[in-house]
């Protein structure tokens, strides 16, 4: 290959990746993608716009149904209206020794706009997640003011390519280990810690007494040594004048 081609080869290549890689910033995405099992969390449903001549007018969140959500509480967005849709339960879910017989099954926000070149976040707060999956799939419709419709639906495969159109999806983890014992740990730590602060203190105390009774005993040596040095002073003035009487005899 011809080396002056090598730039207009590597030009073209990088534009074609940031091309293809453009539109996967575009993609409606939930924020941040992962949360613990058996808990609650607060979600941000990121909503970008990807058109230049339009706005989006309308967002839907459908909340799966194989594992639903018992509370789902969105946060008000300024300009925008939001509806909560609940439906009846196949099978009922407990939470908090209580029988759940429906839950959220849609979110929809509408009456605000996004315009080109920007995007929004729609706040949830949900729980309990579930412990027997992995990973919740959150699928959304998004509407223009054109009547353009794009339905975020398509549910990624672990090892396969990335769908044209990918879902929200929440990645479920498990609790973090020994999140209980490190509390208790910490407990024991303090009450140690405690324990040894006050042999530390009574050492500190012992070596404090110490220091005091050294410092009594370095001042009275001081001041008998001042006190005999005021003697000697006298007694060396005393000398001299007797000393210069005798000489004027």
């Amino acid at each position: 290959m011809n080396i002056s081609r090598l730039p207009l080869v590597g030009g073209v290549a990088a534009g074609a990746v940031l091309l293809l890689a453009g539109p996967a910033f575009a993609h409606v995405t939930v924020e941040p993608g992962e949360a613990e099992k058996g808990g609650f969390s607060t979600l941000a449903v990121k909503v970008p716009n990807e058109r230049d001549n339009a706005s989006t007018v309308k967002v839907e969140l459908n909340l799966p149904t194989d594992h639903p959500l018992a509370s789902v509480m969105p946060q008000p967005v300024p300009g925008w209206d939001v509806k909560v849709t609940k439906s009846k339960l196949d099978k009922p879910i407990e939470m908090h020794g209580e029988k759940i017989t429906e839950a959220v099954t849609k979110v929809t926000w509408t009456g605000g706009k996004v315009g080109p070149g920007q995007f929004q976040q729609f706040p949830l707060s949900v729980g309990q997640l579930p412990e027997d999956t992995d990973q919740l799939v959150l699928k959304a419709i998004q509407t223009y003011d054109n009547d353009e419709t794009v339905r975020w639906i398509e549910a990624p495969k672990e090892g396969g390519e990335e769908p044209e159109n990918p879902a929200p999806v929440l990645r479920l983890t498990e609790p973090a280990k020994g999140a209980g014992g490190h509390s208790h740990g910490s407990s024991e730590d303090a009450k140690a810690g405690h324990g040894h602060d006050s042999e530390g203190t009574e050492e500190s105390g012992e070596s404090g007494t110490a220091e005091n009774a050294s410092s009594d005993s370095s001042d009275t040596t001081a001041r008998a040594l001042g006190i005999v040095g005021i003697v000697v002073g006298f007694a060396g003035v005393a000398f001299g004048i007797l000393a210069g009487r005798r000489r004027s005899a």
